[in-house]
This record gives structure tokens, C-alpha cells and sequence, in this order.
């Protein structure tokens, strides 16, 4: 079990094992300092020649740190093809033959993991790698391995057994072909069973192949969940301003959304969405792109990104927990893509630099604020608040408290199960509170069915399936919030905040730090049971008036560069120059 089970000759791990010490010292059994990537494999075949006596417990328990960063403290496994890898998986594949050569199962399994290694990576390396080493001394080097592999292990399947064959006769061009008929056939099924695929294999090979269409730009905030956040105000500062200059593609997954200025709605991950990734000139998007996207030589990408950031991102995290393994590795490949990248203060520029590992060269860190603050500065502002109230149906007579408390990494059971509760009570605030306030409620689109609002008619509204937050701000008296960033954007108000922490400890130190010293900078108080939120409420007059100068640093250092012109800014650099 400890070869036959695992996947490849570098899966081999002495990990998960307790070694009886008399075994390794009376056999003299070390780690090969010869040896830099494929240590283990040589260790276990050893070990497994003079012992009988291996036991499996189910219930043992292993704790594995992983720290997920590919880029800067990459694991060995994750090291992508450094030269001399190949040449000492053949040598360590080669001694651990030679030491098993007198036990015949050990030996077996060993090429039959080299067997399995030819016809999977190695095949593909033929095909793709822009390295020509794997068609010349590499695919003679195979030729020679494959020669001592058990004939019947070279024979399991039609595929393996006709580019065995080639390879054994140094015969590049016929393994070439065979490779390339195997993988369309791979490629074939994945289109057939994923409808994805095929728009993925449009894009890469016919639709990056048209021109790109210069006056064509296309929008997309949170996967296609809204139309909001800084694309949306980009889009109708250019609408607006640029009549009849650009055309407008945004991504909505309700492709039912009634657009103003005439833009085209496409949904996410469809054949129209592949087909404008391809010859859009300008993107702007407020996440990441998707990872199999690659930028055209003269298209254009706008990151707006969707926050000044508290909690730590990106490559400032320490561990990455509720993402993929592989998330920074991504991460670093996707934001190589980007031209501009939105800042919304000095704060947030700095941050961007070192979490997204960015380099501002050419001045692409747009300095300019967000342009989804914009609303905020509007000398309106109070008009429109009023018809977006009449709009949801929020009483005009009450002051509104906006509730948005943060999405928490750990609140999940597993895909598409969520664990949060509200740990605010209603009941109590309408009790106490309800003559004279109202409250939305602004949580994560995750759970936003899940609320029960049963009973609290008049008093609760749930808007967090309301597209635009910015609106919501807008509407909302105070805000009560905890590690959410909307407080930094709700700050262009200058409303009351207060912080509902009642798991501040745990989040601090536990989860994913801050960037900021939350006793010490946020512009009103922490609380931490519903008592003490709505004794705040009643006194905040008082509370107000004590973090007056807090407020007046805040806003300076976070609010200091929104004035109603971030997009303007925005448009003049990006669109007006390229």
C-alpha cells in the first residue's frame, strides 16, 4: 500500500508513517543526500525490504500544515519543471529498482508507476512543452527506461501500448501523432460531458482568432451576481459623457436585467461570454477574470477591485483557508494581466502593492478613489435617498439602521451548506427600538434566503439581494457592521457607525488579521452583546460627540480622496488614452 496506492513515484511519502527506530538503525536505512526532489521514494522502497510487518489504523489522526503559497514558499511539488528534476526522477526511479530488484512485487509497482508517469505526463510534456528537450534527449532517455518496464504493464490499454512501441523506436513523429489523437479524444469527451468546455475551446481556438473590436467593452462585478460596486458607475460616467462613442457588454446571470443606456446583457461562462472575452479592447471587472482567459495583445484590463481592505489578502495571508490549494498561484498568473488597478485611498494603494503583489510601473495604481462612492458625494443626494426608500417600501418616517455584518471564512459545513446565524436579536431592537428606527439587513448572498424575518414586518427589510449597496448606504441613518469593509465606504457620509464584535478575539487571531488596529482607529465603538447595541442607539448623541475626532481621522486618511469624480478620473486615464 505505501507504493502500489499512490499516484506517482514522487507521492511516495515517508509522511502518515511511525518507524520503528531499531529497523532503520540495525538496517542502516538513511535518506540519499544525492538525491534533492525524490527523497522519500528511496527511503520507503528500503524500508520495505526488511520488514513484514506493516498495520493501517483508521481512526490515527495527522495534522498537516499547508501553507498554499506557491510563489513565495513554494513546496517542492509545487516547483514547476526546475531542469535537473527529470534527469534525478529517472536516477531515483532507477535506484529503487536496483534495491527492490530481489523483491519482485516492490519492483512490479515501481514500473508500473513509470508506466502510468510515460503515458500521463510525459505524453502530454511531448505534446506541449515549449521545451524541446522532452522530444529529443528526454524522449531518448524514456526509450531506454520503458525497455526494462514489464511488457504486459506496457500493454493495458491500445494507447499505451502503440506509443510504448514508438518511443522504444526512437520514433518522435509516429508518438506525436498518437499523442495528439489521444488527447482531441480526451478533449472530445470533456466537450461532450461539460458544454463549458466547448466555449472554452471556441475562445482559445476560433474566437481569439477575429479582431478586437476597439470601441467594445465589457463589465462584469461579482461573477455576474449584480449590476453595482465601481463598473456599474464607470459604465454610465462613459454612457453618459461618450454617447454613441462605445458599445457595452455586461455580464448579469439574470439576463433579464433592464440595462439604461442600452448596454448587452450576456450571461457568465456562455458561448456570447467566451466570444466577448475574446475581442472586447476593454475589460472592467471588479474580481478576479476567469483563470482560463488570457489577455490579447491591445486589450485592456481595469481591476477595480471591491474594497479598502481590513482583513488581509491575497499574498499578506499567512494561511488561505476556504479557498483552493492553489489560489495563490493563480491569483499571482491573473493580476499579471492587469493594466489598471483602482485604489481607493493611500491606505488601500500601499496594500495593493504588497497583498496582490503588484507592481505599480508605468502608473497603472489609478490613484483616484472608487468610483462607486461617487453617489455618496452626489448634491442630491437626499432626493434620490427618498425615491429609493418609496422604491423597497422603507417607511420615510423612520430613521434606518443598516446591518451588514462580514462573510466568515469558517461559517460552513461544505459545498453550498452554510452555518451562520444571526447573532443580532430582532425581536429585542424592534421592541426597544421600533417607534423610532427601522433596520436593513445586508449579509453575504450565501445565506440571504436563510434569514427568518417571521414576525418582524415593518421593522426588518432584508436587502442582500439588492444589487447596489452604494443605494443602500445611501438610505441607511447608522451602520452597524464588525469586520465588513463597507465601513470605510459608509464613512463618505459621515453617519454614525458602531461594531457589533462579539467574536473580535477569535477573528483577529484566528482567521485572518487585520490591517488596521480596530481599538485604536475605528470611528466608533465596539460592542458586543445586543444590549449594548441598543443602549449605543439610544445614546448616540453621546457617541458621536466622543468619537468626533476619530471620525474627522478616519474619513481623512480612508475618505480623503472621494469627491463625486472618481469616475471621471478613472475614464479620463483609462478610456481617454488608450
Amino acid at each position: 500500500l505505501l507504493i502500489r496506492t499512490r499516484h506517482a513515484l514522487r507521492n511516495v511519502s515517508c509522511l502518515n508513517l511511525l518507524i520503528k527506530r531499531s529497523l532503520i538503525e540495525e538496517n542502516h536505512i538513511s535518506f540519499k543526500e544525492e538525491f534533492f526532489w525524490y527523497t522519500d521514494a528511496p527511503f520507503v522502497v528500503e524500508l520495505l525490504k526488511y520488514t513484514n510487518d506493516v498495520s493501517f489504523v483508521e481512526d490515527a489522526i495527522l495534522v498537516k500544515r499547508k501553507h498554499n503559497d506557491p510563489i513565495n514558499r513554494p513546496a517542492l511539488s509545487q516547483i514547476k519543471d526546475p531542469d535537473g528534476r527529470f534527469d534525478e526522477f529517472i536516477e531515483a526511479h532507477n535506484y529503487c529498482l536496483e534495491i527492490s530488484k530481489d523483491y519482485p512485487s516492490i519492483h512490479y509497482y515501481i514500473n508500473a508507476k513509470m508506466a502510468n508517469y510515460f503515458t500521463s505526463f510525459f505524453a502530454k510534456k511531448v505534446r506541449r512543452s515549449e521545451d524541446d528537450k522532452w522530444r529529443t534527449t528526454r524522449f531518448d532517455t524514456m526509450a531506454k527506461v520503458l525497455t526494462r518496464i514489464e511488457p504486459e504493464l506496457l500493454k493495458k490499454s491500445l494507447y499505451r501500448r502503440s506509443l510504448s512501441k514508438a518511443c522504444v523506436n526512437h520514433d518522435l513523429k509516429k508518438a506525436q501523432k498518437i499523442i495528439a489523437a489521444h488527447l482531441a479524444g480526451v478533449k472530445a469527451k470533456k466537450i461532450f460531458k461539460n458544454k463549458n468546455e466547448m466555449n472554452k475551446y471556441l475562445y482559445r481556438h476560433k474566437y481569439k482568432n477575429e479582431p478586437i473590436q476597439k470601441n467594445l467593452i465589457m463589465f462584469e462585478t461579482f461573477r455576474g451576481a449584480s449590476y453595482a460596486d465601481s463598473p456599474k458607475y464607470i459604465y454610465e460616467y462613459l454612457a453618459k459623457n461618450f454617447p454613441g462613442q462605445y458599445e457595452f457588454v455586461w455580464v448579469l446571470n439574470d439576463t433579464k436585467t433592464k440595462l439604461p443606456y442600452g448596454g448587452t446583457v450576456v450571461k457568465r461562462m456562455t458561448r456570447k461570454y467566451a466570444y466577448y472575452l475574446a475581442v472586447c479592447k476593454y475589460f472592467v471587472f471588479n474580481t478576479r477574470q476567469p483563470l482560463w482567459y488570457r489577455k490579447r495583445e491591445g486589450q485592456v484590463f481595469l481591476e477595480t477591485w471591491h474594497g479598502t481592505p481590513l482583513k488581509r489578502l491575497a499574498f499578506d495571508q499567512e494561511e488561505v483557508t476556504a479557498a483552493s490549494p492553489t489560489y495563490k498561484a493563480q491569483f499571482y498568473r491573473q493580476k499579471q494581466e492587469w493594466d489598471y488597478l483602482i485604489a481607493p485611498n493611500a491606505f488601500s494603494s500601499e496594500i495593493f502593492k504588497s497583498c496582490f503583489m503588484y507592481k505599480d510601473e508605468g502608473d497603472t495604481m489609478l490613484d483616484t478613489g472608487y468610483p462607486r462612492n461617487d453617489l455618496l458625494s452626489d448634491p442630491h443626494k437626499e432626493e434620490i435617498a427618498k425615491e429609493l426608500k418609496k422604491k423597497v417600501g422603507i417607511p420615510l418616517d423612520k430613521k434606518v439602521i443598516l446591518y451588514a455584518p462580514t462573510w466568515r471564512d469558517d461559517e460552513y459545513y461544505g459545498n453550498g451548506a452554510y452555518k451562520f446565524q444571526l447573532k443580532l436579536n430582532l425581536e429585542q431592537m424592534r421592541k426597544e427600538l421600533g417607534d423610532e428606527y427601522v433596520i436593513i439587513l445586508r449579509t453575504h448572498y450565501y445565506i440571504a434566503d436563510v434569514l427568518d424575518l417571521t414576525g418582524l414586518d415593518g421593522f426588518a427589510f432584508n436587502l442582500s439581494k439588492y444589487d447596489d449597496i452604494t443605494e443602500i448606504y445611501l438610505m441607511s441613518d447608522i451602520l452597524i457592521t464588525d469586520y465588513s469593509s463597507v465601513f470605510f465606504d459608509f464613512a463618505n457620509l459621515k453617519h454614525p457607525m458602531l461594531f457589533y464584535t462579539y467574536d473580535l478575539d477569535k477573528y483577529r487571531d484566528v482567521l485572518r488579521g487585520f490591517y488596521i488596529n480596530m481599538e485604536e482607529e475605528l470611528p466608533g465603538p465596539l460592542v458586543f452583546t445586543t444590549d449594548e447595541v441598543i443602549d449605543t442607539i439610544k445614546h448616540m448623541d453621546e457617541i458621536t460627540e466622543k468619537y468626533a475626532d476619530r471620525y474627522v481621522k478616519f474619513y481623512d486618511k480612508f475618505c480623503g480622496w472621494e469627491d463625486g469624480h472618481s469616475s471621471q478620473r478613472v475614464v479620463e486615464t483609462v478610456f481617454e488614452k488608450n
